[in-house]
């Protein structure tokens, strides 16, 4: 049985979201929950809901939204001219996580990858989150390649 139903992420929803995103060590110090919320989060959110290779969903349990996550569908010429999920933004609020909505959030998302043509699903996952990196591991996820970001 289900333990939360998954929808399209609404413009309402966006306090809801910034504040799972801030619900973790990391977050708390790259994510601002003060209201109003920042214009960016708005814009952000607009673009990503503009583009039909992107979707923003949340998962809900008795009207209360505990998780979400975004897609990218990605192009590309490599492995002749594979799509790629590109799964990011994962979050469960803390009072819900080890109940296995994360495989359940995860199962969805690839689900989704798999109706869209997608041949590989990626995601990263900050090398100091191991309790994640063994999750994804666990859901076979491999990590086949050293990522690499520099803030601007």
């Amino acid at each position: 049985m289900p333990t939360a139903a998954a929808r399209l992420a609404l413009i309402d929803d966006l306090p809801a979201i910034v504040g799972l995103l801030a619900d973790d060590v990391l977050g708390r110090s790259r994510e601002n929950t003060a209201p109003p919320l920042h214009s960016d989060y708005l814009a952000a959110f607009e673009a990503i809901n503009d583009d039909p290779n992107q979707v923003f969903v949340v998962f809900e349990a008795e009207g209360v939204i505990i998780g979400c996550l975004q897609l990218s569908f990605i192009p590309g010429l490599s492995r002749q001219g594979a799509w790629r999920g590109q799964i990011e933004s994962v979050r469960i609020s803390s009072e819900r996580r080890g109940a296995g909505l994360g495989q359940e959030m995860i199962s969805w998302a690839i689900d989704a990858c798999r109706e869209r043509g997608c041949r590989i699903i990626q995601l990263t996952s900050d090398k100091t989150r191991q309790d994640a990196a063994e999750f994804y591991s666990a859901l076979g996820f491999v990590a086949s390649h050293e990522g690499f970001k520099k803030t601007i």
